[in-house]
């Protein structure tokens, strides 16, 4: 599964993207920090088995707040959120939603999955597939796999009583882990690894550049 620095990395590459002229310091980290801390749902599915991949990353912690944001922003008289924080506090927030959605949340969907709708439907979704054009069979997606009327196994998983995602800290839902090796993984692929280094040089660029501009 990504590691919580590819994560970071990737959010930093979309908080550079997307900050613009709002971006420094103080604001992607932020973002980075934001996205980090859905991993912490590894700890709490310590002491609670299967919310890991659950209970901080599901679509609602994006949801709820944007529907807020958006309140706040486009129906209230005054915006609480420009009046607490200033001007350029929307555009941090809008920023650090996305991070948390795309770096995050989707990205762990598409790689072995993740209880999208937790708690109101407890099931995890594997979006893990491709996307390609065939001269036999046209354009192919496997990401999602429809059954009938609803959703094929290959692509609905189990529920948080039967599901584990191994990690460092929890290899084995909780059972005794004498002899099993704890892997904390960094990058455990090519391409994850050359993301990590595009997102933190560019995180890093723009930093030096916002203090030689003060």
């Amino acid at each position: 599964m990504p590691s919580t620095v590819v994560h970071v990395a990737f959010a930093g590459l979309l908080g550079v993207a997307l900050l613009g002229d709002e971006f420094d310091t103080r604001a992607i980290l932020i973002v980075m920090g934001c996205v980090a801390v859905l991993d912490l749902d590894t700890l709490i599915g310590i002491v609670v088995p299967g919310t890991h991949r659950a209970a901080l990353h599901n679509l609602w912690i994006v949801l709820v707040p944007a529907a807020v944001l958006r309140w706040d922003g486009a129906i209230r008289e005054e915006s609480i959120v420009r009046r607490r924080w200033g001007d350029r506090a929307p555009r941090v927030a809008w920023t650090t939603l996305a991070a948390l959605l795309f770096a995050h949340i989707l990205f762990d969907a598409f790689f072995n999955g993740v209880n999208l709708f937790w708690p109101l439907h407890d099931r995890f979704y594997d979006l893990s597939g491709s996307l390609l054009v065939s001269d036999q069979r046209g354009l192919v997606q496997t990401f999602v796999e429809l059954e009938g009327s609803g959703l094929a196994e290959s692509t609905a998983r189990g529920t948080t009583e039967n599901t584990h995602y191994r990690t460092g800290f929890d290899p084995t839902r909780g059972e005794p882990a004498t002899g099993v090796e704890r892997i904390f993984p960094v990058a455990a692929t090519g391409e994850r690894f050359v993301l990590t280094v595009a997102g933190l040089t560019a995180v890093g660029v723009r930093i030096l550049e916002d203090r030689h501009a003060e």
